[in-house]
């Protein structure tokens, strides 16, 4: 007797299906910025998701030909009441970025922090406030592992300013590799931001080659915003004016400066390495 439960799902094989036309509409800012949704890809990310309790996925997407692959993954998302939809590799390709798509993608809410989740640290005045906030950076990668560096580091959040890569963009996502999910991640401008965390006890400090204190020879240990700018033109005069306090990383060698990604982890392992970490 056939039970119509055991029957094999649905394979969506048209590009033209009203849902692949949605999940393709994700990889634009706009279409992402409209749904309020974006997409992970890959069987890591999905599981990063499926971990984190603040976004789970709201629908599964995986290639039928590739399933099996998909199979541990596929059973943790039913179980918890996520919708699994079976594709072909075609829409797969179609709503992926990847020049391979990987066996499986998801459609996941938007990460629902806001500005006051990271001001609260800086308003008690602890050592723990550790957020960077980021001015105007373009390259999704150098993004991705700022975020990676914080999140290895307990840092209590981050702030994207005003012309700034979208923290969605599938890049960007990627070279997270799902510590997106870990910590608070806002969009602000900085220019109000950082005077109202200095007001509430924060030290907001950023990078300079003029004038600088040596960073070593900086205290870390208070409540600390550390400002990183535009891979070329730096941080913007109007927020390096809400800058507190400009330090210079020494450097050796004859490289006139780190990359703005490698500056930000460097900052905030040496604010680890004071707080005891």
């Amino acid at each position: 007797m056939n039970d119509k439960h055991s029957k094999p799902p649905e394979v969506i094989s048209s590009a033209q299906n009203p849902r692949v036309k949605q999940w393709a509409e994700l990889q634009s800012r706009k279409g992402r910025d409209k749904s309020g949704r974006f997409i992970i890809e890959g069987l890591h990310l999905v599981e990063e998701a499926l971990n984190s309790e603040l976004v789970p996925p709201e629908t599964v997407v995986y290639a039928e030909d590739r399933k099996a692959v998909c199979a541990p993954l596929l059973a943790r998302a039913r179980a918890a009441g996520i919708e699994c939809v079976a594709v072909a590799e075609s829409v797969l390709a179609k709503c992926t970025d990847t020049l391979t798509p990987q066996p499986v993608f998801a459609v996941v809410p938007k990460l629902p922090w806001r500005l006051s989740d990271l001001m609260k640290p800086a308003a008690a005045g602890t050592a723990s406030a550790l957020v960077i906030a980021i001015d105007g950076m373009q390259d999704p990668g150098n993004l991705g592992t700022i975020i990676r560096s914080a999140d290895a580091v307990g840092a209590t959040g981050i702030v994207l300013g005003k012309g700034t890569v979208d923290l969605y963009n599938p890049k960007t996502v990627r070279s997270t590799m799902g510590s997106l999910f870990h910590l608070p991640i806002v969009s602000a401008d900085l220019t109000e931001c950082l005077p109202q965390a200095a007001e509430a006890g924060a030290q907001v400090i950023g990078t300079s080659l003029q004038g600088a204190v040596p960073l070593y020879d900086c205290d870390l240990r208070p409540a600390t915003w550390i400002v990183i700018g535009n891979e070329g033109q730096g941080v913007s005069e109007a927020v390096s004016e809400r800058v507190g306090r400009h330090v210079l990383i020494p450097m050796q060698g004859r490289a006139e400066s780190l990359n703005a990604a490698m500056a930000a982890t460097v900052m905030l392992f040496e604010a680890a390495r004071q707080r005891g970490f």
